[in-house]
């Protein structure tokens, strides 16, 4: 009887797959079922992912691996998931030349309503020395731009003012202006006397 010696080290060969010489309908079948980065355990080797030899789609399953960033030049700053709540900050930032009467702003892109892909959110922080000049207290604190901008009180009296002078505007002018009703009609009539 032969002695089985202990291996001493690591052995590995690779399982290599059989190759199928059936029709290329089945295959491009397989092919769209399994995507580049998700393999089902039957076609891995041992394990392991083995990248096809076909440079086309090595190309392709290399894109789907790179990250996606603004670039070198802007320190490849990465694509936002945009939320409802980001999405509105966004909004009103497009449209802070509205908000306030005493600020000017450059003209943006107010045609194109596309949202920024590449951006990021800070929080701003105080210096010491700004303590009782321009420090936001607790209360004036919110989580979002939209919260923040929602509990000024002075912006909203500012847009009630400004909503009703375009209602006013807007009101449909014609007979209906000049008709004179109920009680008032006498007092009218008698202003028109003297």
């Amino acid at each position: 009887m032969p002695e089985n010696k202990p291996v001493i080290g690591l052995s590995w060969e690779p399982k290599l797959p059989q190759l199928s010489f059936g029709t290329k309908k089945s295959s491009s079948n397989k092919e769209a079922e399994t995507s580049a980065v998700y393999k089902p355990s039957s076609e891995l080797i041992d394990g392991l992912f083995v990248p096809p030899n076909d440079p086309k789609k090595v190309n392709k399953f290399l894109r789907k691996q790179v990250k996606d960033t603004a670039g070198k030049n802007w320190f490849d700053m990465p694509a936002q998931t945009i939320t409802p709540e980001l999405k509105r900050d966004l909004q009103l930032l497009k449209l802070r030349g509205a908000m306030d009467p005493k600020r000017h702003y450059k003209k943006s892109d107010l045609k194109s309503k596309a949202l920024p892909k590449y951006f990021q959110v800070g929080t701003v922080i105080e210096p010491a020395s700004e303590y009782y000049s321009s420090r936001l207290t607790k209360k004036e604190r919110k989580t979002t731009i939209t919260d923040e901008l929602l509990s000024d009180r002075k912006l909203g009296l500012y847009r009630k003012r400004k909503v009703r002078e375009i209602e006013e505007h807007n009101r449909p002018g014609g007979v209906d202006k000049w008709k004179i009703r109920g009680s008032q009609s006498w007092k009218r009539a008698k202003q028109r006397r003297h």
